[in-house]
């Protein structure tokens, strides 16, 4: 973990979070003095608290496994599996997630790693300054407490889906971090649990703010619900889910489509906010384009292919482009691809349809057969599609998982998770991607971690 390692050490030796607020001003219009540039001196009053939390935030927007950029997982795996087709260079990170060429060595793998790792480093520093400070609130200590055990958990889980087993780091100390051994998958997700369950409880019922860009209770609860269902814990799962979808208050459902990726949307549960006021998502400006051949990415056959005719979301969601003689399809949930005068979309992580699938699929796993087409049907309404006709359990989970293909793609790697947890990566991918491999179900693990901390040794499979 070179660079991991070096952060840690020199934010240890210096005993300073300068580097935590390098980005503090896109969110916070506070800034330490110069005199207090102390780690002590952060957890002092709630501003600066506040402004250390908030700059976590806002590197897990610009990078790593939750960024909209081409770097992160939505770009990344929508290439990789069956989501989006590749038109751009050759040989680049981008070429080579589509390909399913990766290499231990590559720089896009380094870069997912180290920047995880350093937005959990910092998710622990704020764990540790909270609980040594004698000066903040106690409301305000279990709201930064739980979010950075949100943090620390959801990224854990990203990485543990991604890289399969990995180190689960809680500690701040960088000699003890630098020589962690992985963890099994099962105990990863025994972890996270853990630390969302601790997160919803330290967390408030209400937003701190409007723009939904603080994680509250209801977002540790979608989190603990999407874990829940991935560790095949039902019943679990589809209380979780309840627990979001009874907040009335807060959430609604159903929500017309082209208003669903709007930054005031009631279907949202945690966005990120954009770096600065006018500015829109990295999503937008990616993905959309104007002319054909597509720069970079399109959306693929397969998966256009994959809607209804009569499915609104192909119609608000997808946007088709054509030269004359061809014609390509974009993303198009996020419909800003440049600034405008007061941001209009923020890039949401969280959203209230994928509660309702997850419930739909818990309760189709335990026999509440009625309950799961119910929501699965709220979904399809919502496209403007009619009741599903599937009848039996097994029916009605190949038909949520179809409906999540429909529902969440390109957002955050939901389809190749999908694929994965439910074993059908190798029929749905083997046939229409060339150089699939069987152990392409993992990302190869950072060859220059390997080096540094051989305790992570083996490689995964396959690299």
């Amino acid at each position: 973990m070179k660079t991991f390692k070096l952060k840690i050490k020199v934010l240890m030796k210096q005993a300073c979070f300068a580097a935590l607020f390098a980005c503090c001003s896109n969110f916070a219009e506070v800034d330490l003095p110069s005199s207090q540039l102390t780690s002590d001196a952060v957890f002092q009053n709630k501003a600066t608290a506040d402004a250390a939390m908030v700059d976590i935030y806002s590197k897990i927007r610009d990078r790593g496994l939750l960024t909209g950029f081409p770097s992160g997982l939505s770009r990344q795996l929508g290439l990789y599996a069956d989501e989006l087709q590749y038109y751009g260079a050759s040989g680049n990170a981008q070429d080579n997630f589509y390909k399913n060429t990766l290499l231990a060595t590559g720089p896009e793998i380094a870069e997912l790693w180290n920047s995880s790792y350093n937005q959990i480093y910092a998710a622990n520093l704020i764990i540790k300054g909270v609980s040594g400070s004698g000066s903040l609130a106690a409301s305000d200590s279990a709201q930064l407490t739980g979010e950075a055990l949100f943090v620390r958990a959801i990224i854990h889980f990203y990485l543990v889906n991604s890289f399969g087993p990995i180190p689960y780091v809680t500690d701040t100390d960088y000699k003890k971090n630098s020589t962690l051994h992985k963890t099994p998958e099962a105990a990863v997700y025994k972890l996270v649990k853990e630390d969302m369950q601790q997160a919803a409880n330290l967390l408030p019922v209400n937003y701190a703010g409007t723009d939904r860009v603080r994680p509250n209770k209801g977002a540790a609860q979608a989190m603990l619900a999407r874990i829940c269902l991935y560790m095949e814990l039902w019943e679990e799962a589809a209380n979780y889910a309840s627990a979001v979808l009874n907040q009335n208050e807060l959430y609604a459902w159903p929500v017309p489509l082209d208003l669903v990726f709007l930054k005031e949307s009631r279907s949202t549960i945690w966005q990120l906010m954009p770096v600065t006021a006018g500015r829109n998502t990295y999503e937008g400006n990616i993905n959309i384009f104007t002319q054909g051949p597509p720069p970079s990415a399109a959306i693929s056959s397969e998966l256009l292919n994959a809607f209804n005719s009569k499915d609104q979301r192909k119609a608000q969601w997808i946007k088709a482009v054509s030269n004359g003689s061809s014609t390509w399809y974009h993303p198009y949930k996020y419909k800003k691809q440049s600034n405008t005068p007061a941001s209009v979309e923020y890039p949401i992580v969280l959203r209230l349809s994928e509660q309702y699938l997850i419930r739909a699929e818990a309760r189709a796993h335990y026999g509440d057969l009625i309950g799961a087409k119910e929501d699965l049907n709220r979904i399809r309404h919502q496209a403007g599609l009619e009741n599903t006709h599937a009848h039996t359990s097994s029916e009605i989970i190949d038909a949520v998982l179809a409906e999540r293909r429909l529902e969440l793609f390109t957002e955050h790697g939901h389809r190749f998770f999908d694929l994965k947890r439910t074993g059908r990566l190798n029929s749905a991918l083997s046939s229409i991607k060339p150089q699939w491999k069987n152990t392409s179900r993992q990302l190869p693990l950072p060859e220059s971690e390997l080096l540094l901390n051989t305790n992570l040794n083996p490689q995964n499979e396959g690299y």
